[in-house]
Order: structure tokens, then C-alpha cells, then sequence
């Protein structure tokens, strides 16, 4: 794995912009204090784009026995 590039906190303000360009393109940059580490900038985890049914198939499991009421719960609402 690749060295995360380092900018310290008076470059990290002057070059805001570009820093933010190459954290957009999955860079990771640390920000430095006195040259000790004292933050990161990650990217963020792309959304979820469910572009329409079945987008989701396979990530979601339901259980066959989801629908059925447990036993206490259908006596105390008198439904047996």
C-alpha cells in the first residue's frame, strides 16, 4: 500500500482545493502539525444507487417465518 501524501497544516490551507481533488479520486492526505501527524482526509463511501427493483437482490435476506406472529404475542392480542 502507497504512503498517504502529507501536507502540513499551512499547505493544507493554501492547496484546500487540490486537496480535495485528490481525495476525490481515492487519495488519502494527512495533515500535519510540527510534522506529526494529527489528521486525515479520506473519501467518502460512495451512496447506494438503486436504479430500480432487483437492485438490492442479494444483500437482503428475509426469513421465511418473518410474517408469522410469536406465540406470546398472538395470545395477548387474542388471535389463536
Amino acid at each position: 500500500m502507497e504512503a498517504a501524501r502529507q501536507y502540513n497544516v499551512h499547505e493544507a490551507k493554501t492547496h484546500f482545493s487540490r486537496i480535495l481533488e485528490q481525495v476525490a479520486t481515492g487519495e488519502e492526505i494527512v495533515i500535519s502539525k510540527a510534522g506529526e501527524p494529527v489528521a486525515k482526509v479520506v473519501p467518502l463511501r460512495p451512496k447506494v444507487r438503486r436504479t430500480g427493483r432487483g437492485s438490492l437482490r442479494g444483500r437482503i435476506r428475509i426469513a421465511d417465518d418473518f410474517d408469522e406472529l410469536p406465540d406470546d404475542i398472538a395470545d395477548a392480542f387474542g388471535m389463536r
